[in-house]
């Protein structure tokens, strides 16, 4: 049976994930330096695969990243691909906010179904992304889309590795840096089936410098995983 190919990408970097803050639905732009890292990207890692659809948030740093990495393909923009809605907690970071037990009880995901303070519950933004690349993949299996790239956010990725890919992995194992990604296979019976898809790559396939790494972390406390193992 034939296989299809999907692509999610993060977004290239803002000033807000420099600063290392909560940017959610706040419609905040690329970094010119972001951008040039993308280029970057297409030139010393072979750049990123050939696609025949382009998806993306609506927020203008998911529009400018799609139109950088694919000029050519015109985004097919879905709402519901928006980051995480932070509520009270948009534009703060991990250490403005350690001390919020709202804060910390979100992080710990124990009552997933109590929005933040003005913002989203996880299982609200969870049903959210779901649906849409539910949406997506089978759009691409019935119109027989070889490769389609989703051009979208940190938390939304992780939301959706966590949730669809094989093998599993916990949600903040997929984390990934800003213009990098993911790459699955839809195989239309295991779809059908279990609803899975096969995470096989990273895309493109970068290895992380020490301070893209450390980054990675920048929206836990500091001492968020001492008792964690």
């Amino acid at each position: 049976m034939k296989t299809y190919q999907l692509h999610l990408i993060r977004h290239a970097m803002t000033q807000g994930n420099l600063d290392g803050q909560y940017i959610g639905h706040t419609d905040m732009e690329a970094t010119p330096e972001g951008l040039k890292q993308i280029d970057q990207l297409k030139e010393e890692y072979g750049g990123y695969p050939e696609v025949d659809a382009v998806f993306s948030s609506p927020l203008k740093r998911c529009l400018q990243t799609a139109k950088r990495i694919y000029p050519d393909k015109e985004p097919i923009i879905m709402e519901d691909l928006s980051e995480y809605d932070f509520g009270e907690f948009e534009g703060k970071t991990a250490d403005e906010l350690k001390d919020e037990e709202a804060f910390r009880t979100w992080l710990a995901g124990t009552s997933p179904e109590t929005p933040l303070p003005f913002g989203e519950s996880q299982v609200g933004f969870s049903n959210r992304v779901c649906g849409a690349l539910v949406k997506i993949v089978n759009g691409i299996i019935e119109a027989g889309v070889p490769g389609t790239a989703v051009i979208t956010h940190g938390g939304v990725i992780m939301a959706l590795m966590s949730a669809f890919a094989i093998p599993e992995a916990p949600l903040h194992e997929w984390m990934t840096p800003n213009a990098c990604g993911y790459t699955l296979r839809i195989d239309p019976s295991i779809w059908m089936r279990t609803g899975k898809l096969e995470a096989y790559a990273e895309c493109p396939a970068v290895p992380l410098t020490e301070d893209q790494e450390r980054a990675l972390w920048d929206y836990y406390p500091d001492d968020f995983f001492d008792d964690k193992d």
